[in-house]
């Protein structure tokens, strides 16, 4: 089974058991991240750490376990996080980087992506003096409201923004984000959300990042839209997660749930690749507001 494969299984397994890993409420200890190196997680990555039972953010291999002079207990169950690499080349904890791939691709450089395993660090037997040295991650303290107009109030080149009927949307020919009042929100996180979501679109205009997805028109129903909504939805996620909003419930979930079963077994790379693209979109979003680097 391939990397795309393994990747995709884990979250069809995770739709199935009800669990929409970029619809669900964030851990307060903040971002998964490396035990070691401190650094966050992101892409698909994100979505693969934050969908445990674990509360602890940090993460580490074997071999870093062993290093800092402790173990994983025989039995415990690892995550598999995944990496572009050059075919050929050694191994390295390198994030999926999207756009140097494709460059690299045009190049005739040929990556392929591959994976390796992580234990949380509730999973493993570290000495104490480990564990006190561990920095304490910053939990939600600030207004996540505050945080959430920051985010978009920080929009380099942004969208216009106009209120009005009763459907929220984006419209790449105009550039214009038109979303119904404010009132007909049930809560402010149902709105922050619903903003995320279509800059997120936004964000892939051909003044922008220039998504293909998002540049050329796609009908209602397609591969290519299916995939910029899912795009939309992940890049959402990752701008709730920096503001510390929960995303809004779905309406007739279980519908939505088989929708995204669907499309993901039918194409394995989906997952992987909407990952890194709405990673990169999120990124675009928050330059001058992102607290995670």
């Amino acid at each position: 089974m391939n990397t795309y494969a393994i990747v995709t299984e884990r979250i069809i397994n995770l739709l199935e058991q009800g669990v929409i890993p970029w619809r669900r409420p964030w851990s307060a200890a903040g971002a998964p991240r490396n035990i070691v190196s401190k650094k966050i997680y992101r892409g698909v990555n994100f979505f693969l750490l934050s969908a445990t039972k674990y509360v602890s953010p940090y993460w580490l291999t074997l071999r870093q376990a062993n290093e800092l002079g402790g173990s994983v207990p025989k039995g415990e169950q690892s995550q598999i996080v995944v990496f572009w690499r050059v075919d050929g080349a050694s191994q390295s904890e390198a994030e999926p980087d999207l756009e140097k791939v494709e460059a690299d691709r045009r190049n005739r450089r040929r990556f392929v992506l591959r994976y390796y395993r992580l234990w949380n660090v509730e999973q493993c037997e570290l000495p104490q003096a480990v564990l006190d040295r561990l920095p304490k991650i910053q939990t939600y303290q600030r207004d996540p409201i505050e945080a959430a107009e920051r985010i978009i109030a920080n929009m380099p080149n942004p969208p216009a923004i106009e209120f009005g009927g009763s459907k929220a949307f984006y419209s790449p020919t105009a550039d214009r984000i038109t979303l119904p009042p404010r009132e007909l929100f049930s809560s402010a996180a149902e709105f922050y959300a619903t903003l995320n979501h279509e800059e997120s679109h936004a964000a892939g205009h051909p003044k922008r990042l220039n998504r293909e997805s998002i540049a050329e028109a796609a009908p209602f129903g397609s591969p290519t839209y299916a995939a910029e909504e899912l795009i939309a939805e992940m890049s959402a996620a990752y701008l709730c997660a920096e503001a510390g909003i929960s995303p809004a419930v779905i309406e007739n979930e279980a519908a939505y749930l088989q929708g995204w079963l669907a499309r993901v077994r039918s194409d394995k790379r989906l997952i992987v690749i909407a990952a890194a693209k709405a990673q990169k979109a999120a990124d675009y979003i928050l330059d001058g507001s992102c607290t995670t680097e």
